[in-house]
């Protein structure tokens, strides 16, 4: 069985430096609740890795099927419960890719097997409840 470990230290007010292997990154809040707005903040980075996680799912996917695109992003929108603790009860993820002819079946084949059977956050958000739905934008370039 696989563990991942990380070390978050408090550099200051409510911020901390977390370390991931041997990568840094700082999350903080907003001023309102005694942050100085230093980074990002503990939510929105769950999104920040089902995006990560999905793409490079897609990316060697779709290099597998020898698929070739000449650009990718994801863009994620997440919505909050109103009560406390507020969690992701709807994530949609909007997939958006250039080239040219890109085969639709493809790529909805490869972002369905990422969400439904390899993406590891996606299926841990989902048992917390998410309802994570999706879109693709295919541009020509």
């Amino acid at each position: 069985m696989k563990n991942h470990s990380i070390t978050a230290k408090r550099t200051s007010g409510i911020a901390f430096d977390i370390e991931v292997d041997h990568f840094h990154l700082l999350t903080d809040g907003p001023a309102q609740v005694g942050g100085q707005n230093l980074g990002p903040r503990p939510k929105p980075l769950l999104l920040s890795a089902l995006a990560g996680c999905s793409g490079i799912d897609v990316v060697t996917i779709l290099q597998k099927m020898r698929v070739d695109f000449s650009a990718f992003s994801i863009e994620v929108n997440g919505e909050l419960t109103e009560e406390m603790p507020n969690l992701y009860n709807r994530i949609h993820l909007r997939y958006i890719l250039s080239g040219q002819n890109l085969p639709r079946e493809k790529v909805e084949k490869a972002v369905t097997l990422s969400l439904e059977k390899y993406c590891g956050v996606a299926e841990t958000l989902r048992r917390a409840g998410a309802d994570i739905t999706h879109e693709i934008t295919l541009l020509d370039a």
